[in-house]
């Protein structure tokens, strides 16, 4: 097979955690990953590290949180002139313990801007490189959480995830509003917030353009990956104390690299290939739990909600097309 015809990925933070072994995984399934990463250098180290050969990866510069660096990353992957047949969002940034609001370079909230907007933007224009690949079967996946449904512990646990009547992102994020609901800022809840997009994102995509490109588009919670640098910024207690809380008493742990499994196989496994779903898997910290689909939070299955989000975030990132 030509180099430029080896099935290519592009995965987001895949730096390290569950997108590094997410690439690790689809790498060894003989697919070329593009990681999409902050920091190049990291991620190079990162993938010597896990052992990836170096003709299986290629790293480029993306800062979710920017607009401008989203359509930086897709000019610089289509000029490596591979076709793209998967993509995974799986970038993501939580600050549990910021008092005031952080601004993306746009100018919106920046946990939002980096999990929700950065995503949605690289999802609407990489579905035209994806519609030019010959390959059969294509395929979107955005990682979700426990955390956006409020009928699971993860969800239960205040403050939830409600977007209300979107008024924040109506109201572009300007001055006074930090919010998707509109209200004040509160950064676990703006978190949970932006997950609950990521599937409405995803069933909404499906909605739109699965019938029409043949395009499958799904999401899922691969365990709870407490070891992750996700929680970097929380307090070292915390991350002392959640990974055993995880493993022994909710039993609903994973590992890194079972989590990266997890999301290759969403990728490419055939028995995956139903669109508009949300996989999770029972006995999480199984290596040989099985798959089935998780029903997700009544906001997330909202389906005028999702409609109303997606035209909102277009027109916050209309101008980065």
């Amino acid at each position: 097979m030509e180099e430029n015809r080896k099935s290519t990925v592009a995965i987001t933070g895949a730096s390290s955690g569950v997108g590094l072994y997410a690439a690790k995984a689809l790498a060894k399934k003989g697919w070329h990953v593009v990681m999409g990463c902050r920091d190049l250098e990291k991620a190079e180290k990162a993938a010597q590290s896990a052992g990836m050969p170096a003709d299986s990866y290629t790293i480029l510069h993306i800062d979710l949180g920017s607009l401008d660096s989203v359509r930086r990353f897709v000019n610089s992957f289509r000029a490596t002139g591979r076709s793209l047949d998967a993509l995974v969002c799986n970038a993501a940034i939580y600050m549990p313990l910021i008092k005031q609001p952080l601004r993306s370079p746009e100018g919106y909230e920046l946990t939002v801007a980096t999990n929700h907007l950065g995503h949605f933007l690289l999802c609407k224009i990489m579905l035209e490189d994806m519609k030019l690949s010959p390959a059969p079967d294509r395929r979107v996946v955005i990682l979700g959480t426990v955390t956006h449904n409020p009928k699971e512990l993860g969800g239960k646990i205040p403050p939830r995830p409600d977007l209300g009547d979107l008024k924040g992102l109506a109201e572009g994020f300007k001055d006074p509003y930090t919010m998707i609901d509109g209200k004040k800022f509160e950064p676990v809840k703006a978190y949970k917030d932006s997950k609950v997009c990521n599937v409405l994102t995803m069933r909404e995509l499906h909605r739109r353009y699965h019938e029409s490109t043949g395009i499958t588009f799904n999401s899922l919670y691969p365990g709870c990956v407490a070891t992750t640098a996700l929680f970097r910024n929380h307090y070292p207690l915390f991350q002392k104390l959640f990974p055993i809380f995880q493993k022994y008493i909710t039993g609903g742990f994973v590992s890194e690299e079972l989590a990266g499994e997890r999301v290759a196989a969403v990728v490419a496994d055939p028995e995956y290939k139903q669109s508009g779903m949300y996989w999770s898997w029972g006995n999480r910290q199984k290596k040989n739990g099985k798959s089935f689909v998780q029903q997700v939070s009544p906001e997330a299955s909202d389906d005028e909600k999702a409609e109303r989000l997606w035209d909102l975030s277009e027109k916050l990132v209309a101008f980065a097309y």
